[in-house]
Formats: C-alpha cells, sequence, structure tokens
C-alpha cells in the first residue's frame, strides 16, 4: 500500500518537478559530473607523489569503504525522497536539515570553479596561432629572464636556470593573468578573460535553463567528447620518445609509503572530491531517477568509470612529463606539477614540442573545458533545483524557471569579474582552499552518517533501498554507514586541524591576516549551519525538549502524509 502511494505521489511531483528522459541522461550527467578535472590533474600526482603503483592499495581499499557507500547514501536518499539537498531532509531528519544549507553555502564557493573553463578557453583561442605564444620568448609580455622552448630544451643551460623563467609560465603569468603582487592589489579587470567568462557563464545558461531537460540533452556530447579526445592524448603520448620513463615514475610502486597516514587520508580526499561525496551533488542528481531505478547497481558502475579514467589519465600526463623530461636532459620529478601549473604550464609546454603543435594543444584544451563544463552546469543545477524545492510555486513555474536561472548566472558572472582581475587568482585561490576545503567535507560526512546511520537507522535505510531496487545492499555497508566511514572521518578532521597551516602560494606570497580571517569565514559558513539549524528547529518546535527532539528525528513518510490528508 506504501508503495503504491509513494509511486502516486511521485507522478504528481513529476508533473511539476520533471524528470530524465531516459536513464541513458542519468547515467551521462552523473558521470560527467564525477569525472572532471581533478582525474586529470590531481590523481596522477597524488600517485607518483604517494607511492606510484603502492598508493592503489589506500585508494582503492577506501573506495569500497568510503567511496562507494556514500555514493549509494547519496543517490538512494534523493531517489527516496524526490527532493533537493535541502528539503530531503525533512523526509529523512529534519533536525539535520541544516547539512542541506551547509551543501548550500559550499556550492556558492563551487561557482568559482568556472574560472578554470574561462582559463582553458583563452588557451584554445591562443591554440589557433601559427605560432604557440607560450613557446617563445618574442613578445611583448615576455622579460630578459625569459627562457623559450629551443633554449629551454638544450641540457647544456640546465644548471643556470634558478634565475629564469619558462616561456610558458611567463604567457601564464603575464599574459593571461596579469598577476599584481597580491589580494592587496586586485588591479583592473583583464577584459578577454571577462569575455571567455561570459562565454562559459553563456554556454552553463543555455544547459540548464530547461531543467533536466535541456542539461540531459547536452551531457550526450559533454560527457562522452572528453573520452575521445583522452582516447587521442593517451596513444599519442605513449607513441612519444621517453613517454615509459615518465609512466615509470607514474607507477613505480614505492612499499614504504603505506606506512604514512599522510598518504591515506590524501587517498580519502580524492575520492571524496572525484566521487562527488558530500556536496549534495549525488542527492539532487538522483531525485530526478523514478522510484525504481536500480540506484544500487548504478553506484558500481559509476564509481568504476569515475576510478578508471583516473588511472588511465595518469597514463596520458605521465607519457608527457617524460618526453618532456627527456627533451629537457632532468628528471620526470623536475617537471611533475598537479594542479593549474599542469594544465596550463607543464602541459601546454609539452604540446609545444610536438609535430602538429597547434592541433594537441586544441585538444588538451577543448577536454579541458568539456570536463569543466559538465561538473560547473550541475552544480549550478543543483544549487537551483534545491531552492526551487524550497519554494515551488515562485520558481517552478516554466517563464519563472528560466527568469530564476537568468539572474543566478547574470548575478555570479558579475560578482566573478573580481576573479578576472590582476589580484583575481589570489582570491580564487582562498577561495579553493577555504570554500570547500577537507574540513568542511568531513565535517558534513560526519554529520550525514550519524543522521542516516544512526537517527534515521541503517536498517531502515536499507529496506528503502530495497523496496526501490528489490536488492538489499550487505550488511558491510551498514557498517560502513555507522561506523566505519565516521570513524575514519573524524580522524582526518582532527589531523587537518591539527596540522593546519596557513595557506600560502607556491610557499612564497603570504596572505594579509584579514584574508586568512576570510578564509575561515568561507569555512565555518557551511559548518556552522548544521549546528545552528538544530537549534534553531529545536526552539520553533512546539512541545518539551524530548518531545521536541522525537519530532524531528522521526520523520513522517510522505507518502503517509499523502494518504492523511486525502482522508
Amino acid at each position: 500500500m506504501n508503495k503504491e502511494l509513494r509511486k502516486r505521489e511521485n507522478v504528481r511531483r513529476h508533473g511539476d518537478r520533471g524528470q530524465w528522459a531516459s536513464k541513458t541522461e542519468y547515467i551521462l550527467v552523473v558521470a560527467g559530473n564525477v569525472v572532471g578535472l581533478g582525474n586529470v590533474w590531481r590523481f596522477p600526482y597524488l600517485c607518483y607523489k604517494n607511492g606510484g603503483g603502492a598508493f592503489l592499495v589506500p585508494y582503492g581499499l577506501l573506495a569500497l569503504v568510503c567511496g562507494i557507500p556514500l555514493f549509494l547514501m547519496e543517490t538512494s536518499s534523493g531517489q527516496y525522497t524526490q527532493e533537493g539537498f535541502i528539503t530531503c531532509w525533512r523526509k529523512l531528519c529534519p533536525l539535520a536539515e541544516g547539512i542541506g544549507y551547509g551543501f548550500f553555502m559550499m556550492k556558492l564557493y563551487d561557482f568559482s570553479y568556472i574560472l578554470i573553463q574561462a582559463w582553458a578557453l583563452f588557451y584554445l583561442v591562443f591554440s589557433f596561432k601559427a605560432q604557440l605564444p607560450w613557446a617563445s620568448c618574442d613578445n611583448t609580455w615576455n622579460t630578459a629572464s625569459c627562457l623559450d622552448l629551443q633554449i629551454l630544451n638544450s641540457t647544456n643551460v640546465t644548471a643556470n636556470q634558478t634565475n629564469t623563467t619558462s616561456a610558458a609560465t611567463e604567457f601564464w603569468e603575464r599574459r593571461m593573468l596579469g598577476m599584481s603582487g597580491g589580494i592587496e592589489e586586485l588591479g583592473s579587470v583583464r577584459w578577454e578573460l571577462a569575455l571567455c567568462l561570459l562565454v562559459s557563464w553563456v554556454f552553463c545558461y543555455f544547459s540548464i535553463w530547461k531543467g533536466v531537460r535541456s542539461s540531459g540533452k547536452v551531457a550526450y556530447f559533454t560527457a562522452t567528447f572528453p573520452y575521445v579526445m583522452l582516447l587521442i592524448l593517451l596513444i599519442r603520448g605513449l607513441s612519444l620518445p621517453g613517454a615509459w620513463n615518465g609512466i615509470y615514475f607514474y607507477l613505480y610502486p614505492d612499499i614504504k609509503h603505506l606506512a604514512n597516514l599522510e598518504v591515506w587520508i590524501e587517498a580519502a580526499s580524492q575520492i571524496s572530491f572525484s566521487y562527488s561525496l558530500t556536496i549534495g551533488t549525488l542527492t539532487v542528481l538522483g531525485s530526478y531517477n523514478d522510484y525504481n531505478n536500480n540506484c544500487y547497481k548504478d553506484c558500481f558502475w559509476l564509481c568504476l568509470l569515475n576510478s578508471a579514467t583516473s588511472f588511465v589519465a595518469g597514463f596520458v600526463v605521465f607519457s608527457v612529463l617524460g618526453f618532456m623530461a627527456q627533451k629537457q636532459g632532468v628528471s620526470v620529478d623536475n617537471v611533475t606539477e598537479s594542479g593549474p601549473g599542469l594544465a596550463f604550464i607543464a602541459y601546454p609546454q609539452a604540446t609545444a614540442m610536438m609535430p602538429l603543435p597547434q592541433f594537441w594543444s586544441v585538444c588538451f584544451f577543448l577536454m579541458l573545458i568539456l570536463l569543466s563544463v559538465d561538473t560547473h552546469f550541475v552544480t549550478v543545477e543543483t544549487v537551483i533545483t534545491s531552492v526551487s524545492d524550497l519554494f515551488p510555486k515562485m520558481f517552478r513555474a516554466p517563464v519563472k524557471h528560466e527568469i530564476f536561472v537568468l539572474v543566478i548566472c547574470s548575478s555570479f558572472f558579475v560578482i566573478h569579474l573580481i576573479l578576472v582581475t590582476e589580484g583575481g587568482i589570489y582570491v580564487f585561490q582562498l577561495i579553493d582552499y577555504y570554500g570547500c576545503t577537507r574540513a568542511c567535507k568531513d565535517f558534513m560526512t560526519i554529520c550525514q552518517c550519524l543522521a542516516i546511520g544512526w537517527i534515521f537507522g541503517a536498517d531502515r535505510f536499507s529496506t528503502i533501498i530495497e523496496d526501490m531496487t528489490s536488492k538489499r545492499p550487505p550488511v558491510f555497508f551498514k557498517l560502513c554507514w555507522k561506523y566505519i566511514i565516521p570513524l575514519l572521518t573524524m580522524i582526518s578532521f582532527t589531523l587537518y586541524l591539527v596540522h593546519y597551516k596557513h595557506f600560502r602560494i607556491n610557499n612564497w606570497y603570504i596572505y594579509p591576516d584579514w584574508a586568512y580571517t576570510l578564509g575561515w569565514m568561507m569555512t565555518l559558513s557551511s559548518v556552522l549551519m548544521v549546528p545552528l539549524w538544530a537549534v534553531r528547529q529545536m526552539c520553533l518546535t512546539p512541545g518539551t525538549f524530548k518531545q521536541r527532539l522525537k519530532i524531528l528525528c522521526h520523520p513522517i513518510d510522505p507518502a503517509l502524509q499523502m494518504e492523511i490528508r486525502n482522508h
């Protein structure tokens, strides 16, 4: 009876809210979201840095005990409640609704990653020039200390490069960013970058303006084409001289790293970020599924796809770094970088050394753009969905929805103009370090596991998954939700606080004190949402303390609520 009531409730709600047109669209959107820049520029570096092939041991174990169970928890909670990451808690544990508001704040900081898309678009445009500008020092922005590729590739000058910079570094810092001396010197807007930012936000708007009806269609291209580019770059990378030296550095197992606790924490952090865990994304995407979708099976395949992509991306990256090292007559560790340094300095420099450099540069930056496009428009869509679920009459009507999306995209384009100023890179790095940091995700993970595993009940949650998929999760998942994940995450959270150090850029630029204060305000703005919302709910709910706690910890089933309304 309850199952039929839920189905009728879902049908009633889908008339307003929408649903995936097909299972394929759901898979592509989730795959496009979880397979992002972290797979290309973070995982390979972490693997090399933390013991090569030995790093796959903690990564694989933590994917099994943390990644997959959390992925299933978040996806199935969205599919069950058919709500965004805020209102879903009203049907699970109203006392924990602050988790949703914490996700909301983290998502707003996540919007800033559209800047990477703008950077990649800027590089893509310059990739069509007859001579790649990051290959030579004959440009107006270059300094006397610049080394072009011909000199850089001469092994007899490697010893005298202490006070020099590469042409690729100068293009990045002086031509595109126009870097100022610090966050105190924001300077003027870089209008070429601002135009790239505008194009990125316009594309985002038209990807999501019709909700899942439009984003599902866009994903057919944006989720699949990066794999074509990845395959092309993989084949090219493996055929380069010196490629296997790079792959050796990438995978050579150094077992002694397994005794280092920090290596395990790095592996857990990578899984959390690359799987898009504990930030609300999977809950929202799962909420557009049919109630009886087999989210249990989807979970395993999508997690496998993500990890496999990370592993293959390592071959793409390190084969090229091995080629660079051989060209320059240095060891691979001298050219190895992570993050923006890999994507916008090391790899462009490598493409400039290849035959047909423009072609390989275009392939690489197209891949970067499409990897970031998916992740970004899903991030914005999840925020819009969650706010629309809070105020369905205000934002869910067809014309009102499009206007709401336009207001969000336009507002954040204007806000993000600060990121394309001469000091914008300092603002972006501050948001990246404090806005959605490991401490935030660890805290949210603990709260989420306590709310679902203990208050809502792991047994009850397993029964719901069985009701939706006709397959009950093994007892192992229950143990992970209740004990293993909270314990491991608490250790990670504690070590983060104990070993916390003020953020520095390249170990030389120290932010002013007010910037660090601003950073911690960003961190606390999401973390404090959980206790503050719980206190608010306790104050507003009538009854004694015990009665209030019981009401807020035991939500009424939505289907039964409908039955009560009908009678």
